[in-house]
């Protein structure tokens, strides 16, 4: 079985893949504080309440937007599962092309959110990640990675509402009842809430304008769910697109069977 983890500002989202099919998926916060021993123990908890054996694990592959969370994952992936990671960066086969000005400075999660996009539902496509930013990445009709745009995501604006304003409350973001809200909540989740969805909307409209054609539009992440009914241009949510990713690009770079964890990243 395969072990995916893809490492974000917020969450890790593991995966357990059984060939093709993500059997198990768990979300566990991101901590740059803690060590490799707390996360092992995280992942031991869960793999026992799972009725799962560390020794089915035969490959391991990592996304890592944080950067001192990479080796110590890459730690457990040696330590707990016996494996040598693979890590999502130079060195390793995507099968698509970067036509970004500076391609290391896209993130990993967003490269392999486009491959699984791509793989799935063709292109052109337009994916939506609304993680700790909401970001915008365009993969063309060759599967070609074109860029993007990268907005702040919805939580980070609530909280610098909170933090950046001497009046106005921390408060749970979710659809309000009317748009004219009538108490400083209220109008909050209303400038929050409608004004995503109109970021949402244009951005797709301007990107679909560039684009020439009507590229399909796929959205991710923790609040991908709740704004997806809202927005008529999205064609899928897909909350395990990064996840999906991963294992794609770990099929493509696997060239020693199973068993070995020894996968060549450059072959």
């Amino acid at each position: 079985m395969l072990l995916a983890f893809d490492i974000g500002n917020t969450t890790v989202a593991v995966g357990l893949f059984r060939g093709r099919d993500l059997i198990k998926d768990w979300k566990i916060a991101s901590d740059k504080e803690k060590t490799s021993d707390e996360y092992e123990a995280v992942l031991q908890t869960l793999f026992r309440f799972g009725g799962l054996d560390p020794k089915d694990i035969n490959g391991v592959i990592i996304s890592s937007v944080v950067p001192p969370l990479t080796p110590v994952f890459q730690e457990i992936g040696k330590n707990v599962f016996g494996c040598r990671a693979l890590v999502v960066g130079p060195g390793l086969k995507t099968g698509m092309p970067i036509l970004y000005e500076a391609p290391l400075e896209v993130g990993a999660d967003r490269i392999t959110a486009s491959i699984a996009a791509y793989e799935k539902y063709g292109g052109p496509c337009i994916i939506l990640d609304f993680g700790t930013a909401t970001t915008f990445d365009v993969v063309s009709g060759r599967g070609e990675y074109l860029g993007g745009a990268i907005a702040p995501g919805i939580r980070i604006a609530a909280e610098a509402l909170y933090l950046k304003t001497a009046r106005l409350p921390r408060i749970e973001i979710r659809k309000p009842r009317r748009a004219i809200g009538r108490t400083t909540v209220a109008s909050m989740q209303s400038g929050l809430y409608h004004g995503y969805v109109g970021l949402v909307t244009h951005t797709i409209a301007e990107i679909r304008k560039e684009l020439g054609s009507e590229a399909k539009v796929v959205c991710t992440g923790g609040f991908g769910g709740e704004i997806v009914g809202e927005i008529r241009d999205i064609d899928a949510h897909d909350p395990h697109l990064v996840l999906e990713g991963l294992r794609i690009v770990y099929e493509r770079n696997r060239t020693a069977g199973p068993g070995n964890g020894n996968d060549d990243p450059s072959g």
